[in-house]
């Protein structure tokens, strides 16, 4: 191999080096991409059993809503993700190389829970739509919601919502 060879050689793997750890995808061993979390704010879903805190990633533009969460393979469970849709509108989700079951939550502007979609099945292309015109979705491990009591009309507080 020429000098001018290995050189170009080792241009091309240092940018495909460079842009792999720039992407907000890795893939380990087992060949499955895993996501990097994304930034996190803290939100409260008042429930009829008093108020409960999550620690939520914010999904806020299309690439975010899209990768969701998406071959993540455990969530704590205190955290979940927030995906914001201004203006508010009809949303529809699905469980596509999704690997957790999730509960996910449908939000209208004011902040009060639309409905609630209990254990999404993982890996499913099922959609699983708003009741109605949802400025934001929570998405959190199944099962959560039930055994924190969050239900329909419950108000989440959060910056997206109206709801001071």
């Amino acid at each position: 191999m020429s000098l001018i060879s290995f050189l170009r050689a080792a241009g091309v793997a240092a940018v495909l080096s460079l842009a792999a750890a720039c992407s907000q995808t890795s893939v380990p061993a087992d060949g499955q991409p895993e996501t990097t979390p994304l930034p996190m704010e803290d939100i409260t879903v008042d429930t009829s059993g008093g108020p409960v805190r999550f620690h939520v990633e914010i999904a806020d533009d299309d690439q975010e809503r899209e990768q969701g969460l998406m071959y993540r393979r455990s969530m704590a469970a205190d955290h979940g993700m927030l995906f914001d849709f201004n203006p508010p509108q009809a949303v529809s989700f699905w469980m596509h190389d999704t690997v957790l079951p999730l509960d996910i939550i449908f939000i209208g502007a004011d902040g009060h829970i639309l409905n609630v979609a209990a254990n999404a099945t993982p890996f499913s292309d099922a959609n699983i739509p708003s009741d109605g015109r949802a400025r934001a979705v929570l998405e959190i491990n199944a099962g959560r919601a039930q055994a924190l009591g969050i239900v329909a009309g419950d108000v989440v507080h959060h910056r997206f919502f109206n709801n001071g």
